[in-house]
């Protein structure tokens, strides 16, 4: 890592104290020259020239950040000290508008960080975020809790109502956060703010990088093959590459975020399931199990200086939910109906156990397994028939692309010229039906060493017409990379999420907001994963399939009959998917529902205590994440807002069936969808957005049909 100017000069010191008076000069000049010629080759410091400002991957690393956070801390707080202290009487754009534009260094170099880290991690990207977590918390409470910068705030806050409708809702944005950080606290109040936030910086980066580290170190090896009896020899092969890679001997398999492993589904050796399973869910316990108590502990004691009960309830002021009652109240509403719908899935798997000649109890590592001889029972489907049919680039250029451009009009040029940082990446230019461009698109697929679970959107720059920018959004999955030369074959799953994703991508790419704050996925936790659920139906749209299902060998269509077994089968295992989804957000609530007088003495009592009460600790469908591994609540922004994946997919199920009724996959529809939904980002009330494209309000009828829960 690069010296900052301060460093230098005190290593200068040093080295001054055994030099003449002529030599100290020139050692002086020297290492100004130093700091100068590190500066004008640190590109992070000044905007990317290339198109779009994208970033220059190829011409920065770890070396380079502490350097430009350096500097882009020192320049936002002097830009927010001119703000709150400006001698003008406070308006909206003196105030609120210099606010949205200070800050443009350090906000590019956060977001190369943030993003590369979770991207291509490795122990300095990790040393740095351990490091930074808590400087970047003081320089939140710095803004945040300064009583002249928040005293003009109210001033434009409490005369917003000549303003536009856009820029009132900036007003009510800033003047919420302000208020939910604490600015209305006396000063030993704030202390004890300051305090805890650094505290719970700190935490959750801990919780976060142990997770990461589990992924390298919570692997199985198998030395004998014929345990893996009911692999491809693909996958067995893949097996044997990651654990060459790894300098071990045998198969190496290793784990993905969730409890249960897919892996599971495939292999006939119940005592390798077993292992697994209980590698799985026993990962982190030990690092993050104290962790998880401090942390909604402190959550805890920040919400009670706000002056709310729990922080679940404090939360809640900044989510379409509303109340902690509400989220409940659909929660417990489907449990019971989850719970009885998965106790006559294990009856079926049960009687498939005992038609085999075995005689043991269903167990949570038996599940996948047998629940897929099921599915081959009830359906004759054969997954290993479906993939060849789902091949990488087919499902990417003549199935997303191909749809996005029939409801959207958009079309995708691929940009080799862009530098990426990795070889996987795949850069796009988006543009309109007009040729207008719309901005970039990276597509970063595969698994790989130092690249965190599952799969996500985020942006590297984000849309603002105050700044005049375009958006550079990414995507990225854990597919797992075939051998050489060998094609991508993808599961069901794999595409869906592909395009959940790019639902996602979409509310970043089509946001036409003024403010950056309000721009894109900017949105309420339990709003912003409703465009992301929308557009996973897109994937089964009857002219999008029958574009992009083909044989990868022959290009034959997927055969009706298979896709007809392919689509049935969706409802399939949904009292199971419903369980375990309901128990980690659950869990979730559970865990930020108490006061700081609580004292939680054991992780794993809590989770089984909370499962009971609401009836939902039903032992063969454990939680789809324990909470020492449940970085969403515990490193993530869904501390008691994982039930926002349900919550939005009320929304999503309602606005699909809504255009299917109406056309379908029309530019009439998508058109429509993204000038009231994804176009607004949080510009507007965002049930409003939803009216004013739907008519009304959605209901849960849609959803329930969706989950296979009513017929």
């Amino acid at each position: 890592m690069r010296k900052t100017l301060i460093a230098t000069t005190i290593a200068s010191v040093f080295i001054l104290s055994a030099c003449t008076s002529n030599d100290s000069n020139n050692m002086a000049k020297e290492s100004a020259t130093q700091e100068q010629h590190i500066n004008a080759n640190n590109v992070l410091l000044k905007p990317s020239p290339l198109q779009y400002m994208a970033p220059e991957f190829t011409k920065f690393g770890t070396k380079d950040y502490q350097a430009a956070f350096d500097a882009g801390i020192a320049q936002h707080n002097a830009e927010i000290l001119a703000i709150a202290n400006n001698p003008a009487p406070a308006t909206f754009e003196n105030t609120l508008v210099e606010m949205e534009l200070a800050g443009e260094l350090l906000n590019r170099a956060s977001a190369a960080f943030y993003n590369l880290s979770g991207l291509i991690s490795n122990d300095e990207y990790q040393r740095i975020d351990k490091k930074m977590a808590p400087v970047f918390s003081a320089h939140s409470d710095d803004i945040y809790l300064n009583g002249a910068l928040f005293k003009r705030v109210q001033t434009v806050y409490d005369n917003k109502d000549k303003l536009s409708a856009e820029d009132q809702r900036l007003v009510d944005f800033y003047y919420k956060q302000f208020v939910k950080a604490g600015a209305k606290l006396n000063d030993a109040e704030k202390a004890k703010m300051r305090e805890i936030n650094a505290e719970l910086a700190k935490l959750s980066t801990e919780f976060s990088q142990n997770v990461l580290k589990s992924f390298k170190e919570d692997v199985i090896v198998v030395t004998d093959k014929s345990k893996l009896a009911g692999l491809s020899e693909g996958e067995i092969a893949g097996l044997a590459a990651a654990a060459e890679k790894a300098g071990k001997d045998g198969y190496m398999i290793t784990l993905v975020n969730t409890t249960q492993q897919p892996i599971l589904a495939s292999l006939a050796n119940r005592e390798l399931r077993e292992q697994i399973f209980k590698a799985s869910t026993n990962r982190a316990a030990k690092t993050n199990g104290p962790i998880i108590i401090k942390e909604t502990n402190l959550r805890a004691q920040k919400a009670e200086l706000l002056g709310f009960k729990d922080w679940a309830s404090y939360v809640m002021t900044s989510r379409m939910a509303q109340t902690t009652d509400n989220v409940y109240g659909i929660l417990d509403d489907l449990a019971p109906k989850a719970v009885e719908k998965a106790q006559a899935e294990a009856q079926a798997i049960q009687k498939v156990i005992h038609d085999s000649g075995e005689n043991f109890k269903l167990k949570p590592w038996d599940w996948s397994f047998y629940a897929e001889k099921v599915r081959a029972e009830k359906y004759d489907l054969d997954p290993a028939l479906v993939k060849p049919y789902f091949e990488m680039q087919s499902v990417i250029h003549n199935g997303l692309f191909f749809a996005m451009e029939k409801l959207y009009g958009i079309t995708f040029k691929e940009r080799k010229d862009l530098p990426v940082y990795h070889d996987d990446v795949m850069a796009f230019e988006v543009f309109n039906a007009d040729g207008s461009a719309i901005g970039l698109f990276y597509m970063d697929p595969y698994a790989r060493e130092g690249k965190r679970g599952g799969a996500w959107m985020s942006a590297y720059v984000s849309q603002s017409g105050l700044k005049g920018t375009k958006p550079v959004i990414y995507n990225a999955q854990n597919i797992p990379k075939p051998a050489e030369g060998e094609p991508t074959l993808m599961t069901f799953d794999e595409v869906s999420t592909l395009f959940h994703e790019f639902g996602h991508a979409a509310h970043g790419l089509f946001s036409d907001v003024k403010y950056p704050s309000l721009a894109g996925t900017a949105t309420a936790r339990d709003f912003v994963e409703f465009p992301s659920q929308a557009n996973e139906d897109w994937m089964i749209e009857p002219s999008v399939l029958a574009n992009y299902a083909k044989h990868y060998k022959t290009g034959e269509p997927i055969p009706q009959a298979l896709l007809n077994k392919v689509l049935e089968s969706q409802k399939f295992n949904q009292g199971f998917g419903t369980t375990e989804y309901l128990a980690a957000a659950l869990l979730d609530m559970e865990w930020h529902s108490f006061g700081s007088d609580k004292k939680v003495a054991d992780v794993q009592q809590f989770e089984s205590d909370a499962l009971k009460a609401h009836g939902i600790d039903y032992y063969p469908v454990p939680p789809r994440y324990k909470s020492n591994y449940f970085s969403h609540t515990f490193a993530g922004g869904y501390s008691a807002g994982y039930y926002a994946y349900l919550w939005t997919e009320v929304f999503a199920a309602d606005a699909f069936t809504h255009m299917e009724n109406n056309g379908g996959l029309t530019r009439e529809n998508g058109d429509k969808f993204r000038k009231e939904i994804l176009s607004k980002g949080n510009s507007r009330d965002l049930m409003q957005s939803y009216i004013e494209f739907r008519g009304q309000k959605p209901t849960t009828d849609a959803l329930l049909k969706r989950r296979g829960l009513v017929d």
